[in-house]
């Protein structure tokens, strides 16, 4: 979203000014996929956020604290209750899946250390139990960088009243914020692909393909604000808080800023073109003023455009990197939550590396068998209901989620991984998690309504003492089997 951004708020001339350049940035970008060469190495990566609580579980405001003690690998994040870390690429030919599992691991750690450092503890979850909309309302949850308090700036400026947030699933939150700090709630792993622009548009269809079976397998974020909602609410929630629309904007069809998409594409140019056509810029930085140069090796760094990439929130993004002598492409897969554990976390990395390049390499893709909106609403249903979803599916018609992974999507993913060169132990271990939380129906998300449900009496409802007091007990039980990295469909339920 862009490290330098030099002010909170732009003029109308700098916005005029930005608009000319991000359109002119676009015609670069576009000679540029047309003529040069792309770097064609096949690395993955991968970025987890993470949250900081004390010892009584509650989000503390530490992470510039705990930062200091790190290296550049660490980032702030909107929240100043997160953190995230980067990997950097790794192959996964051979080993190379248990190499990143060790990798985050080794990251993970230092974050932990850290964190003591200032009295606090690392919590790896897609949104954190213990978070309360009094905090979420209380003076200094954001962050305060310019580029944080720019984005707040503009969407609340471009949406012109208070960001509604309702989720209605077991229970039902509904509340109106002054700013957008709902956002910060969303605490995510990100996977990176990278892939010529040749084979780009395949990468990223399957990756859509395949969102609601990544979401129903991996939900993680089933409390809200002290509610039970929706197994992934991370899915609503992101969508609610950034959302530049107005009632109106939204019934005359004007695109979210959180967005699955609308059509399968055939180049990565067509998605750089929507965000351009589609959506104004939320933080019109000047190239001169954010210190980014024109070039960056031979490759152009397009600034306009790659800022602007980043205000659109797609759950599969495109990413263009430039660099020398080459620049990449890469697909960042961005819906997961974060948590239970590293090996839950590669276990996901694996199933998704796996489907994407069995899928891509098919004589009749899925995408052209499965429209658009069947993947939309496969997406939605993964989100509202987790591994108890029923997804649309080729030949299959409509299947229970479990059902579809463990007889027909494990045994492409596996094949998949053999044709990345993944040696079989590790394709046995990491897709065996995803099985068995597929027999189990046991992930993240469902562990912590079993075990709240199991720790609370019945009528501890929300905004009660004891449903309070439950949260704290359950995230505590939570953060002990996340240091054992057991799996989590092995994870007890309760005590």
């Amino acid at each position: 979203m862009g490290e330098a951004v030099s002010t909170d708020t732009y003029t109308p001339r700098q916005r005029t000014e930005y608009r000319r350049a991000l359109a002119h940035d676009l015609e670069i970008f576009d000679r540029h996929l047309q003529h040069a060469e792309f770097e064609d190495a096949g690395t993955v990566g991968l970025e987890l956020e993470l949250n900081l609580v004390d010892e009584d579980m509650d989000p503390v405001t530490c992470n510039r604290e705990v930062l200091a003690h790190l290296d550049d690998e660490y980032q702030p994040e909107l929240g100043a209750y997160n953190v995230e870390l980067n990997n950097p690429p790794v192959d996964l030919t051979g080993q190379g899946l248990r190499d990143l599992e060790h990798s985050v691991l080794g990251r993970l750690d230092r974050v932990r250390d850290a964190a003591a450092e200032t009295g606090a503890k690392v919590a790896m979850i897609g949104t954190l139990p213990t978070l309360t909309t009094e905090f979420l309302e209380s003076p200094g949850w954001m962050t305060p960088e310019n580029r944080f308090r720019g984005l707040n700036n503009a969407i609340m400026s471009s949406r012109g009243e208070m960001v509604r947030i309702d989720l209605t699933g077991r229970e039902h939150y509904g509340h109106d914020f002054a700013d957008i700090a709902p956002e910060s709630t969303c605490t995510s792993v990100q996977l990176h692909l990278q892939v010529p622009p040749n084979r780009f548009a395949d990468a990223w269809n399957a990756s859509q393909a395949i969102a609601g079976v990544q979401v129903a397998l991996g939900a993680n974020s089933p409390l809200f604000c002290g509610r039970k909602v929706w197994p992934e609410s991370r899915i609503p929630v992101f969508r609610q808080a950034i959302d530049t629309r107005t009632p109106e904007l939204e019934a005359q069809g004007v695109r979210p800023r959180v967005w699955f998409g609308e059509r399968w594409i055939t180049s990565v140019f067509d998605l750089f073109e929507e965000n351009v056509r589609y959506f104004s810029p939320l933080l019109p930085e000047g190239r001169q003023a954010s210190g980014t140069p024109m070039m960056q090796g031979d490759t152009p760094a397009v600034h306009y455009l790659n800022l602007h990439n980043g205000t659109v929130w797609r759950w599969n993004r495109p990413i263009y990197a430039p660099g020398s002598p080459r620049a990449h492409l890469r697909v960042e897969n961005r819906l997961l939550p974060a948590g239970p554990t590293v090996a839950d976390t590669i276990a996901d990395a694996a199933f998704y590396y796996g489907m994407v390049n069995h899928l891509t390499e098919e004589n009749r893709p899925v995408w052209s068998r499965l429209t658009f909106p069947q993947a939309e609403e496969n997406f939605m249903n993964a989100a509202r209901n987790g591994l108890t979803a029923r997804m649309h599916w080729p030949t299959l018609g409509t299947v229970d989620v479990a059902h579809l992974v463990r007889e027909h999507l494990i045994p492409e993913a596996r094949a998949g991984l053999e044709r990345l060169g993944a040696d079989r132990d590790v394709i046995d271990h990491y897709l065996g998690i995803i099985e068995g939380r597929a027999r189990t129906r046991q992930n993240g998300a469902h562990w912590q309504v079993r075990t709240l449900d199991a720790l609370s009496p019945r009528s501890a409802g929300p905004d009660t003492p004891e449903r309070a007091a439950a949260i704290r007990e359950m995230l505590r039980l939570y953060l002990e089997h996340q240091a054992t990295e057991e799996p989590v469909h092995t994870w007890k339920v309760g005590r």
